[in-house]
């Protein structure tokens, strides 16, 4: 414990916002930097509890404490020591996750938490910007090739962890890029794709071999090729059936899921040219509260929407914790991203009734569910961000049994392994398409377990990955 009155002496600080006018101009992220000692401030407010409660509300087991303590004492190098040794992509996590951490910090329960996701993202960049380590090598060669399908965060931190005990890997992508979700599921304004291309860069020199517009399970690809080219093969091929709102209009031109416009942005960001799905001049309308959504709203801002609404089925959430939520939990609160502060409307408790128009959506009919009073919204743009269904498996030949749950994701056994599989070699799945749709530190951690699983099957190097998570264990 860096110090002893941390927590009592000093308050929760986050970083500062850039102005709204400001970063609306471009698609840079949002945050202004903070100073070594602003950092080292929030890292002394680390209790450094008995019981860190932070660390079993982290996927990861992040050693948080230890980390928050290196920071105070601004000894970068241990901290990053003791990051990368459970998280692959810190980097990634302190842009993107939502922090159940936070949630579970015992300086939470009568005051505000520390800190942790932001502590973390700075150990993580001094860790690059001072030429640390920042992924696990190994000069030894297994002679063991495996095969990650899906390049998303849980395909990607398997593929790491595999490579850093010698093992060689290939990871083959359906898209023209590298990254999945983090490519072109996320926009630049919450994860600048240098940061990616920075990881990329740092996975190819340790061997990793990356191979794009491969569509496995295809003709020219079926799965079966690749268990006879590999001495295992593993689906990280996330959850990308978007849910859809089957109501009247839904097919008009201009309704569509949130991916498909955010994948579009991000291309067009990437090669400097106006996206075709632009929403400049447009009045969007967003159905879903989550963070999907938050991301089609601070996007629509940045290419000038005319008006944004999201609409929310579920009531609005309490601004403090309800008491069937109760610490450490992650518990559901009202949150205010960068996104909403930049502005657009929030309805909740908003039903969506049908889409209007001819050929092209024009308005959209809504019901307000405490009143049931109907009113119909201006919509030129429909962006769905309800959420996902499961894994596309119909080209794999795995959308039935035995090799799917009822809840339409993969099924494994207690090792990560699909079973009843013929073929060569065997087939291991992990992430989003196992576990459903979830949050990015949850399919780092689950490829990780993954590729423990893998590596004690081919009884190489068993000892030197951690022991496999249990696939069925439940995240608050």
């Amino acid at each position: 414990m860096g110090k002893t009155t941390g927590f009592l002496e000093f308050d929760r600080h986050g970083p500062q916002y850039r102005p709204v006018p400001v970063r609306l101009r471009d698609w840079r992220e949002v945050y202004e930097p903070q100073s070594d000692d602003q950092i080292a401030e929030q890292g002394a407010r680390c209790m450094d509890c008995g019981i860190p409660f932070c660390m079993q509300g982290c996927p990861l087991g992040n050693r948080i404490p230890v980390f928050n303590d290196r920071a105070y004492k601004s000894q970068w190098a241990d901290a990053a020591r003791q990051l990368f040794s459970t998280n692959n992509f810190p980097e990634f996590t302190g842009r993107l996750c939502p922090a159940p951490c936070e949630s579970a910090c015992v300086l939470g329960i009568a005051s505000d938490p520390v800190t942790i996701e932001r502590i973390e993202y700075e150990v993580a960049e001094h860790a690059f910007s001072n030429g640390f380590d920042v992924a696990a090598t190994t000069p030894e060669e297994t002679g063991k090739h495996i095969a990650v399908v899906g390049s998303g965060p849980a395909g990607l931190a398997a593929a790491a962890q595999l490579r850093s005990v010698g093992h060689a890997v290939s990871v083959y992508e359906r898209n023209d890029a590298i990254g999945g979700l983090l490519r072109y599921g996320i926009p630049e304004f919450k994860l600048e794709k240098r940061v990616l291309e920075r990881r990329l860069d740092v996975m190819r020199d340790t061997g990793i071999v990356f191979h794009t517009n491969v569509h496995v399970g295809s003709a020219a690809m079926p799965l079966s090729e690749l268990q006879a080219s590999h001495d295992a093969v593993l689906l990280a091929i996330g959850s990308t059936r978007p849910r859809l709102i089957p109501v009247s209009g839904a097919d008009l031109s201009g309704v569509m899921p949130a991916m498909t416009y955010l994948e579009a942005a991000n291309r067009a960001v990437r090669d400097g040219v106006e996206s075709q799905l632009s929403a400049a001049g447009r009045h969007v309308i967003i159905l879903g509260g989550g963070d999907t959504g938050a991301d089609c709203l601070g996007t629509a801002h940045r290419q000038g929407a005319a008006s944004i609404t999201q609409i929310e089925i579920m009531e609005r959430p309490p601004d403090t914790r309800p008491n069937d939520q109760p610490w450490p939990t992650m518990a559901r609160l009202f949150k205010t991203t960068s996104a909403h502060a930049e502005g657009g409307e929030r309805l909740f408790s908003t039903e969506t009734l049908e889409f209007i128009g001819e050929d092209s959506v024009r308005e959209i009919l809504v019901k307000e569910l405490s009143t049931g009073l109907t009113e119909r919204l201006p919509a030129n743009l429909v962006l769905i961000a309800a959420g996902f269904v499961g894994p596309e498996l119909d080209a794999l030949g795995l959308n039935s049994e035995p090799f799917v749950t009822p809840r339409a994701t993969l099924a494994v056994d207690e090792n990560w392994q699909l079973s009843g599989l013929s073929g060569s070699s065997p087939v291991f799945a992990c992430g989003d398409a196992v576990r459903g749709q979830s949050l990015i530190v949850w399919a780092i951690a689950e490829g990780r377990s993954a590729a423990s699983a893998i590596d004690a099957r081919l009884a190489t190097t068993a000892s030197a990955l951690a022991a496999p998570v249990d696939p069925y264990m439940l995240s608050w």
